[in-house]
């Protein structure tokens, strides 16, 4: 078991299996318990669903957990089971009985605050983006609760049709592991493997027309917070270390804004079209960039494969640039890329309300995915 690879591969395997045998378990007693989801007038899905696939999330990282902990130097692993406790009580509640969006957030910033005084995950400085660099610890810690809750909320919005959130959660992950494992830092390499082979275990139900189960808020939220873990973990990484291996370590903060395009981008993107339409940033619509894709004539699975075939081509293509450029080159990269999206779907969204349809892009869209 001192064999990194051996874990590895151990991890991930078991991480599938796990989840595999417990959704099964966990999709018979949400049906027998008729704790299904039922589609309403903004859902994407016709039938009622069974959810909170999220539960097998929690029960398998706890597990797993047991089996890396030699490789956890810094005992982060404690604070992370507390943490992931309270986002998985707080997400199987909103499963359960619906959650007040002050609740969640309460909720979150306290999870927030176990992993937050942990010396490992601790950022005093910017490295130089945009030309600052010691930031005191209150600007640290303010920060950090910032980027968590940003990418908590915002994957738990993406989760709106088949296979989006599974796809990009393995998009993400695969990213940061592999980021991890030429770093050397093992133990956060190994929970990506963890995280990973969950979401690899539970796509295929989520995906099926028979087995089909959602991952519900206990599951988005969990997820979105194990990714926001794993994000601020990088972004406190030696900067020495990172240019060891030609990164600029002032790209860092790019790097984590790329690794996470398409999620941050529809979450901009739609809380200022519900601004602008004078509604609250938390009201539920129909506006995400997965619902002008499906409207486009995309089936759930095309959709969700293009969009997070696209993060992993901005993900890799920023992770690239980001050893060659500075950050203020770095945001003018992102900016654009933000930009022409942008401009894309509010083109496709406004065709589809004319009547109208991109056949080119969809076409092509149909005939690469």
């Amino acid at each position: 078991m001192n064999n990194l690879y051996i874990v590895a591969s151990i991890t991930l395997l078991c991480s599938v299996f796990i989840v595999t045998i417990l959704i099964q378990k966990i999709r018979w007693i949400v049906q027998s318990r008729n704790l299904i989801d039922r589609p309403d007038h903004r859902s994407s899905h016709l039938v009622s669903t069974p959810t909170m696939a999220g539960v097998s999330f929690f029960l398998t990282v706890i597990f797993l957990l047991i089996i890396i902990k030699p490789w956890d130097d810094n005992g982060v692993g404690i604070n992370l089971i507390a943490a992931l406790g309270l986002m998985f009580a707080v997400g199987l509640k909103d499963d359960l009985v619906v959650s007040t969006p002050r609740a969640k957030i309460i909720s979150e910033v306290l999870a927030i605050c176990m992993i937050l005084f942990c010396n490992c995950l601790k950022i005093s400085s910017l490295d130089g983006f945009l030309g600052v660099g010691a930031i005191p610890d209150i600007a640290a810690y303010f920060l950090v609760t910032l980027i968590i809750l940003t990418i908590i909320n915002s994957f738990n919005m993406i989760d709106g049709i088949d296979g989006l959130a599974s796809i990009i959660g393995i998009v993400i992950f695969s990213v940061y592991g592999a980021l991890f494992l030429i770093f050397g830092l093992s133990f956060y390499f190994l929970l990506c493997l963890c995280f990973l082979g969950i979401l690899i275990g539970y796509i295929r139900f989520n995906l099926s027309e028979k087995k089909k189960i959602f991952m519900g808020d206990t599951g988005s939220l969990f997820i979105g917070f194990c990714i926001g873990f794993l994000s601020v973990k990088f972004l406190s990484i030696d900067p020495k270390l990172l240019k060891d291996f030609s990164f600029i370590p002032a790209n860092k903060l790019i790097i984590v804004a790329a690794v996470f395009f398409i999620p941050l981008f529809d979450t901009i993107r739609v809380v200022c079209i519900r601004l602008l339409n004078k509604k609250s940033p938390f009201a539920a619509d129909n506006n995400h960039i997965h619902h002008v894709l499906i409207n486009s004539g995309l089936s759930h699975f095309k959709a969700s494969l293009f969009l997070g075939s696209l993060n992993l081509v901005l993900a890799i293509v920023f992770i690239f640039l980001s050893g060659v450029f500075n950050s203020y080159e770095m945001i003018g990269f992102y900016l654009l890329a933000f930009s022409l999206l942008l401009i894309i779907f509010y083109q496709l969204k406004r065709n589809i309300e004319k009547g109208n349809r991109f056949k080119y892009l969809v076409s092509a869209i149909q005939f690469l995915f």
